[in-house]
């Protein structure tokens, strides 16, 4: 049995859920408190103002992309096939505190940007460390970040003539296979 969510993380998942849902705007305190259906006293004990808010999403994100780059870090079929194959939108903690920062960080929260930055930029430099080339490392990057486009930006999967997701993804994974060596032959 899991435990019950504690006000504060109540509050953090509402105001996360209105930023996907809704956009920046519509994630007022007011609106934050009924979707959390605490009181706005309740609100305020944990969170002084809507930049508050932004500062413990921007800090979720920080903890959850360190595990994601320590499990990229830690695979067995290394970091570029780990990137490709967790960019398929699956609806997790990390997935939904990413895109919530993301429309955060789409108008002036900088700490947001900031953070979502050093996510990618770890991410690219793991890969630059496996591969060898950053021509490589970005091609990686890009076939990944294109997955992740697919399944929550733009809410489509590009179903290939009868071919599905997972076959799509398994094909993806083989050009990363053939990018790997082809540096591993450059090198």
């Amino acid at each position: 049995m899991s435990a019950k969510p504690s006000a504060r993380d109540k509050v953090l998942s509402a105001f996360e859920s209105l930023l996907i849902e809704e956009g920046e705007r519509a994630a007022t305190m007011d609106a934050v408190v009924a979707r959390a259906g605490v009181s706005k006293g309740g609100l305020l004990y944990h969170f002084k103002n809507k930049e508050a808010l932004a500062a413990a999403l921007v800090e979720k994100l920080r903890a959850l992309a360190d595990a994601d780059i320590e499990a990229m870090r830690t695979d067995p079929d290394g970091p570029s096939m780990y990137f490709v194959r967790e960019s398929v939108y699956v609806g997790s903690g990390l997935d939904q505190t990413l895109i919530a920062a993301m429309r955060v960080g789409q108008n002036s929260e900088t700490e947001a940007r900031e953070q979502l930055q050093r996510i990618h930029q770890c991410w690219f430099e793991l890969i630059v460390e496996e591969v060898g080339d950053h021509s490589i490392a970005r091609a990686i990057m890009l076939l990944g970040d294109g997955l992740y486009y697919n399944a929550t930006l733009a809410g489509i999967w590009p179903e290939e003539a009868g071919i599905g997701k997972e076959e799509s993804v398994q094909g993806l994974l083989e050009v990363v296979r053939m990018l790997k060596r082809h540096a591993a032959a450059k090198a």
